[in-house]
């Protein structure tokens, strides 16, 4: 909606799923103004450091802006007939199931809602799936088996009332900050308030824990089974709630009790007896526990297993439909909610209906889909093993990078190459996986599109636009139903604009429901033009009376047949790919604070991409000496299926046996960097969502001659040619950090070949240490600069970096240049640790000697720390590190 005073329009953040609200409007320089909405009920004003630097990625700047065709620029009408033609042919010749189409949960509910009914109901190919199959399907699997339907009951307020709040395989304060904070605000709130973080790492989310429970990878379920047992050996059991509500109990508890005791838990999990028994005394005397999840439990070849022992416990205590109780399952992206409500998966219909005949039967007949599939189809790394394969000869991908993203990276590209018609919705012109494709079709991005997204509190939200469409882009539900009009299906394709995609979703899934589905908002059918422009924030089940729902299962009826829900006996099993000899340690793979999934969107931002600017591997240092790793050097990190080349960086919160790879950086942002590259493909048997978190690998040091970084003005047409590099944006400067194996001697010819030769060009080489320093000066500006060397005499580079925003150098900065390092009297901030207000690491140390020993403090006295607060954790370690131990404070 509109303020009409200032234009500013109510939005949802891209991001991740905790769906904050927005306030966006365009400045008469046509910069994009962002602010947390106040009164959406997901955020309250705030956001992360990610949402906030939205404005800085609006730009044209990489876009996709007109369609592409084998490589040449092309128009919309003769690219739709090449989808269309390929698509007819392909389909005649081997029939519906050799076509695919591979969707994300960037996607908008409307553009979604069309691509399912067009490929599964109209084409007739059940291989539909989204890369929500890479972060979610095990929560979908585990809902379903226990509650009949993929249901969230609760909801963020629950984490807030909640006294003990259980966070398993989350790293809650990067991955979804705003809800991070607004833990953290209840529990300095409630003193009485109890969280225990499960993590095999010791993450910053780990900041605000009582107990943490750095279990060995893989061994959850023996953790929750434990902690069954130990809830019905000790009484802990509602059998009230267990005769009336559940079914399946005694066999789950049988299951359980074998090697379900303490010091049995302890051993397997790796975890001292003591903490395992008080986490185990906590969970059994608190009534209002709230126990979330993310991918730490989902992204396992045992992840539907996990998710069902962790609602084996809450079943168990009736800790569930009451306010703070249940398990929650937060969501990775901005819309996975919202394809799995319109049957994004492929194996779902749309509607949360499934393949039971009378679903099917259903959908036909309200879609008029004679060609509906009947079963399920590839699920997404099936599909594109399918792919490799040449049974699935076209795919069209939308709004996602399985290039960077799925597991064993190397090969997925290999698939698309090969595959005869891949076409690609997207929004950036240059991604990994444009790079193959045969057709570009160009998308609308955030800021432009318009429809809803549902966030993992299932609430309903609008992204309306504020900017206007650029170039040729159309929204993607325009370009499936020009294709769909070309393959003769135009009449049930004849949307003119996403309110009446909605409203059909909306009436599709009020039909023949009478509550016996949980996905219903027939309260939202009938909606006009304006609105469903106006529409606020809903969250469903929206019934025929409008009301919301604010929570689920209160009543204790649930979508099974019995109306019960379903224990579900769960036996722990490790890992398939285990270590050996030859690849002795285990690879976890995850987010880091500032970016996101391929980077496509953050890394534009050059606020973002200051916290991390490399891709690099976190490693304890003890494993660090024994695989001669050193801090700041390169390592490579090795499986059978591919391997990684990063910076190393020594962590004792990282496990001994146990790595850290950033799954962000592809081809676009470093040589060597894309972790998926690593990861092994196995698949949950039921959910089919990746082992993501237990690679087995091998690392070693990654020798070069040199080590080096370059700085410039301006982008240069290509990436380096040198051994290794890594790229990252600055506000007036791009970055590049580099290493080689050309010979010391070589050095000022490779410096040349890096720079350039034109403009004022000033150099330093000292042959007797390797080292070699060039600046490149044209009209008294700095054009750029390369330090190359051994590691140990590089110099920082934020120094540097703040020349770039001088009109002219002054000539005591010419006079330091080379050194590296700023005049008497010039201070150095450091690396960035707050995001938000570019604060660096030397002007927090130094705010903290001056006397700000605590984290409040530092902020007053510098900022950091004061918006989203992702980076406190970082400062409190900071405080930790460089504070007089008398005066350290915690607050």
């Amino acid at each position: 909606m509109h303020d009409q005073h200032s234009q500013t329009i109510r939005t949802t953040c891209p991001y991740c799923g905790v769906g904050c609200g927005i306030l966006a409007s365009r400045d008469v320089d046509g910069t994009a103004k962002i602010q947390g909405d106040p009164e959406h009920p997901a955020n309250y004003g705030r956001l992360c450091s990610k949402g906030a630097a939205l404005g800085e990625t609006v730009d044209l700047e990489g876009r996709l802006l007109h369609p592409v065709v084998h490589g040449e620029r092309s128009d919309w009408d003769t690219a739709l007939d090449t989808v269309a033609d390929g698509l007819r042919r392909i389909i005649a010749e081997h029939g519906p199931e050799a076509v695919a189409f591979y969707g994300s949960g960037q996607m908008l509910t409307e553009d979604y809602y069309v691509s399912n009914k067009l490929f599964k109901g109209f084409i007739g190919t059940p291989h539909v799936d989204t890369n929500s199959r890479l972060c979610m399907a095990s929560a979908v699997a585990g809902h379903k088996r226990a509650f009949g339907a993929d249901t969230v009951a609760g909801n963020y307020e629950d984490l807030e009332q909640a006294e003990l709040l259980v966070l398993t395989g989350s790293n809650l304060a990067w991955c979804h900050p705003v809800l991070y904070q607004r833990v953290k605000a209840a529990k300095a709130d409630n003193p009485d308030m109890r969280v225990v973080v499960i993590d095999p790492r010791r993450t910053d989310t780990c900041e605000i824990a009582d107990l943490h429970l750095p279990l060995a990878p893989g061994t959850d379920v023996w953790l929750w089974n434990g902690l069954l047992h130990h809830l019905a050996r000790d009484g802990q059991v509602d059998y009230a709630f267990l005769e009336q509500h559940t079914e399946g109990f005694g066999q789950a508890i049988e299951m359980a009790r074998s090697g379900g005791s303490v010091p049995d838990v302890a051993a397997q999990c790796d975890l001292p007896e003591g903490d395992v028994m008080q986490f185990f005394r906590l969970f059994t005397r608190t009534d209002k526990t709230v126990s979330l999840f993310s991918q730490g439990v989902n992204q396992s070849s045992a992840g539907t297993d996990k998710v069902n022992a962790i609602i084996n416990c809450h079943l168990l205590t009736g800790r569930i439909g009451r306010p703070g109780t249940g398990p929650f399952s937060i969501t990775g992206q901005p819309n996975a909610m919202g394809g799995r409500e319109v049957g994004g998966l492929a194996n779902q219909l749309a509607a949360h209906m499934d393949f039971a005949p009378e679903d099917v039967d259903r959908v036909r007949r309200f879609w008029d889909a004679p060609k509906l599939v009947t079963g399920p189809g590839d699920k997404a790394v099936d599909l594109f093993q399918a792919i490799a394969r040449g049974e699935i000869k076209a795919v069209w991908i939308m709004s996602t990078n399985p290039v960077v993203s799925l597991p064993d990276a190397d090969r997925m590209r290999d698939a698309l190459r090969d595959c005869e018609l891949v076409v690609v919705s997207e929004a950036m012109a240059h991604t990994d996986t444009t790079e193959v494709a045969d057709v570009l079709l160009p998308a609308l991005a955030w800021g432009e599109k318009d429809g809803t997204v549902t966030n993992s509190e299932r609430r309903i939200s609008r992204q309306r636009p504020f900017l206007p469409a650029p170039g040729e882009a159309r929204a993607d539900w325009q370009a499936l139903c020009a294709v769909a009009e070309r393959l003769g299906f135009g009449d049930a394709f004849a949307y003119t604009g996403p309110h009446q995609i909605f409203d059909e979703h909306a009436r599709l899934s009020a039909f023949e429901n009478d509550g016996r589905r949980d996905f219903d908002i027939g309260g939202l059918v009938g909606m006009d033009r304006a609105a469903y422009d106006a529409m606020p924030p809903r969250q469903w089940p929206v019934r025929a009376d409008g009301a919301d729902t604010s929570r689920l299962f209160a009543d204790g009826r649930y979508y099974t047949e019995s109306g019960r829900a379903r224990f579900v006996p769960v036996e722990p099993r490790a890992p398939v790919n285990r270590p050996d000899p030859q690849f002795p340690l285990v690879l976890n793979t995850g987010r880091v604070r500032d970016h996101w999934h391929t980077m496509t969107r953050t890394g534009k931002a050059a606020r973002l991409s200051a916290h991390a600017v490399e891709p690099f591997v976190q490693v304890h240092p003890e494993d660090a000496r024994v695989f001669g790793l050193e801090q700041g050097g390169l390592a490579r990190v090795g499986s059978q299926w591919g391997h990684f080349l990063g910076r190393v960086v020594l962590d004792e919160g990282q496990r001994r046996g146990n790595l850290f790879v950033p799954m962000h950086w592809n081809a676009q942002y470093a040589s060597q960097g894309c972790a998926d590259a690593v990861v092994n493909p196995e698949t949950d048997p039921l959910s089919g969502e990746p082992e993501f978190k237990h690679t087995p690998v091998a690392v070693a040091p990654a020798n070069a001659a040199w080590h080096g970084f370059m700085l410039l003005r301006e982008t240069p047409g290509a990436h380096p040619g040198c051994a290794w590099w890594a790229f990252a944006r600055g506000g007036s400067f791009v970055r590049y950090e580099l290493a080689g194996n050309d010979a010391p001697d070589t050095l000022p010819a490779v410096a040349r070949e890096l720079l350039g030769n034109s403009g004022d060009w000033v150099e330093f080489e000292d042959a007797a240490r390797g080292a070699y320093r060039a600046a490149w000066i044209a009209d008294g500006r700095l054009m750029g600069c390369l330090f190359m060397g051994p590691l140990e005499t590089l110099p920082g580079r934020h120094w540097l970096a703040s020349l770039f925003d001088e009109p002219t150098l002054s000539s005591a900065d010419r006079m330091a240049l080379l050194s590296g390092r700023p005049p008497a009297g010039v201070p150095d901030a450091g690396r960035t640790v707050c995001s938000c207000f570019g604060v660096g690491e030397n002007t927090i140390i130094d705010a903290i000697t001056a006397g700000a020993t605590a984290s409040n403090a530092v902020t007053a006295a510098c900022q950091a720390g004061g918006n989203c607060g992702s980076c406190l954790p970082e400062i409190q370690n900071l405080i930790v590190q460089h504070a007089p131990a008398a005066n350290r404070r915690t607050a």
